[in-house]
C-alpha cells in the first residue's frame, strides 16, 4: 500500500506540473511580447487610414471624378505618377479628404483639351487638402476653392505651358470667399491675371511660393488677416499686390503681413485681358498697395523692377459702393532691401509719376492721396498715415493727392523720409487650425 500511495503522490506531482505548465502556456499566449531590441525592430510602413488609389488605366476623366464623389470624409485619394489628360473640369465636395499625387513633377493633370467646364479643380467642401501635383493649361482657373473652410495647397505647380498670353486662364491658384487658407510650397506660371490670388478670404498664409511670369505674382485682394512670407516673386507684371476694389460682397481689406519675400525683376509685359484691374498694374513693379487698411512690410527684397520698387497709392477710378474706402491707411513699411528699380517706368508709372519724380523714380511711392481738403491744409490723421523706417539713402516720394477735392492738390513733391517716421502695432502671427491639428497629431503618434 505504501508504494502504490508514494506512486499516486508522485503521479499527481506530475499531472499538477503539467496543468500549472500549460496554463502558463496559454497565458503567455496573451501576454505582451517581449520589446525586441532596436535591430530587431520591424520597418513599418504607415499608411492612410483611408486612401483610394484612382486606376490610371482606362478613361482618367471618370475614374478620378468618381473617387472625388465616392470618396467619404477621412479619406485620402491618391493618384499615381503620370501626365493624365481631361476634358471636362473635376469638382470635389466632400469634407475632409486629402488629394494627393506623387509629386509636383510626377502627377500631372492637364486640361490643354478642355471642351466642357472652366476651372481644372474645383473645390466647394471644408477641410480639403491638395498636394504634390501639377496643373496645367486650364482654359479658365488652375485651382478654385469657394467658400470653405481650412483648405491646404500645398506643393502644387499651375502652369500654362505656352507662356504669357492673354488667352491663359485668369487665376493659377484661387481660393475665394474662404477662411483659414494655406499655400505653400506651390510654382505657378502664366495666369493672365494673378498666379496665386485669395479674395474675399479670411485668415491667410502664402509662403515658400515662386509666382513667374504671371500678370500678378501674388495678390491678396478685399482679405483679413494675411501673412505673405517667404516668396519669390519675379518676371511678372507686378510682383505682389494687395489691393481693395469695390463692388464686392466683402470689402475693407485690413491687417496684412507682407515680409521675407524677393520680388525682383519683375519684366513681364502686362498682358491682362481689357478691362481687368490688374491691366493697369505697370510692367516692373515690385510691391503694390492699392486701398487697403493696416498693412505692414518688412524684410521683403525689392529690385530690378523697372517701373518702381514699391507703390502706395488710392483707388482712382469712378465706383459706386458706400462701403468702399479708396484710400491706403496706416501703412508701416520698415527694414526692407531696395535695388535698382523706377529706371524704365511704364503705363501710368511714366504717364503720372516720371513728370513729378524725373529717372528714376525713387523706392517708394506713395501718391499722398488723402481724405479731404482739411488733410490738404493741416495734415493726414495718425491713423491715414505711412509710417516709414529704412536705412539711410532710401528714396522716397510723396506726390501729395488729396482724394476727394474737385482738382487733385498737387504742391509739388515731398522727399522727407523722416517726416513719415511714426508709431505702428504690429500685429501676431495668423495661426491655422488645419496646422495646429497636424502638430498635436504629430506629437500624440506612436
Amino acid at each position: 500500500m505504501q508504494m502504490v500511495s508514494t506512486y499516486l503522490g508522485i503521479q499527481m506531482r506530475h499531472t499538477v506540473a503539467a496543468i500549472l505548465c500549460g496554463s502558463a502556456l496559454i497565458l503567455a499566449a496573451f501576454a505582451a511580447p517581449a520589446p525586441l531590441r532596436a535591430a530587431d525592430q520591424p520597418t513599418v510602413v504607415a499608411k492612410p487610414a483611408n486612401s483610394i488609389t484612382v486606376d490610371p488605366s482606362g478613361d482618367m476623366q471618370e475614374n478620378l471624378q468618381e473617387a472625388l464623389i465616392l470618396a467619404e470624409p477621412g479619406t485620402t485619394i491618391l493618384i499615381p505618377e503620370g501626365t493624365y489628360h481631361f476634358t471636362g473640369a473635376l469638382s470635389l465636395d466632400v469634407p475632409d479628404v486629402t488629394v494627393k499625387g506623387a509629386g509636383r513633377d510626377k502627377t500631372i493633370l492637364s486640361f490643354k483639351g478642355q471642351t466642357s467646364g472652366s476651372e481644372g479643380l474645383l473645390i466647394t467642401s471644408d477641410r480639403v487638402r491638395i498636394e504634390d501635383l501639377s496643373v496645367e493649361d486650364t482654359p479658365g482657373d488652375g485651382i478654385k476653392a469657394k467658400g470653405v473652410d481650412q483648405l491646404s495647397l500645398v506643393n502644387l505647380r499651375v502652369e500654362w505651358t505656352r507662356g504669357p498670353h492673354k488667352d491663359n486662364g485668369a487665376y493659377g491658384l484661387y481660393p475665394v470667399e474662404s477662411k483659414n487658407v494655406l499655400i505653400d510650397g506651390a510654382l505657378v506660371r502664366g495666369a493672365s491675371d494673378a498666379g496665386i490670388y485669395v479674395g474675399q478670404s479670411q485668415q491667410i498664409i502664402v509662403r515658400n511660393s515662386v509666382a513667374e511670369y504671371n500678370v500678378a505674382g501674388i495678390e491678396i485682394e478685399n482679405s483679413y488677416f494675411a501673412d505673405v512670407y517667404g516668396n519669390i516673386s519675379t518676371h511678372n507684371t507686378g510682383g505682389i499686390l494687395i489691393f481693395d476694389l469695390p463692388n464686392l460682397p466683402q470689402t475693407g481689406g485690413h491687417s496684412i503681413r507682407v515680409y521675407n519675400n524677393k520680388s525682383i525683376n519683375n519684366d513681364t509685359p502686362n498682358f491682362a485681358p481689357p478691362g481687368n484691374v490688374v491691366g493697369s498694374v505697370p510692367r516692373g513693379t515690385g510691391i503694390m498697395v492699392m486701398s487697403n487698411r493696416d498693412v505692414e512690410l518688412f524684410g521683403n527684397e525689392m529690385a530690378e523692377n523697372a517701373s518702381v520698387n514699391l507703390l502706395i497709392l488710392a483707388y482712382a477710378y469712378d465706383y459706386e459702393d458706400p462701403r468702399f474706402n479708396p484710400l491706403a491707411q496706416n501703412i508701416y513699411v520698415h527694414d526692407n532691401i531696395y535695388g535698382r528699380g523706377g529706371w524704365d517706368p511704364d503705363g501710368d508709372a511714366k504717364k503720372h509719376i516720371q513728370p513729378k519724380t524725373g529717372l528714376p523714380l525713387p523706392d517708394i511711392v506713395w501718391d499722398g492721396a488723402v481724405d479731404g481738403i482739411w488733410a490738404a491744409f493741416f495734415g493726414a490723421d495718425e491713423e491715414d498715415s505711412i509710417h516709414i523706417k529704412e536705412k539711410d539713402g532710401t528714396s522716397f516720394v510723396n506726390l501729395d493727392m488729396v482724394y476727394d477735392m474737385i482738382v487733385p492738390w498737387d504742391a509739388g513733391v515731398d522727399r522727407d523720409i523722416s517726416a513719415y517716421h511714426g508709431s505702428f502695432e504690429t500685429r501676431a502671427p495668423v495661426v491655422l487650425p488645419q496646422e495646429k491639428n497636424l502638430t498635436e497629431k504629430s506629437k500624440t503618434a506612436p
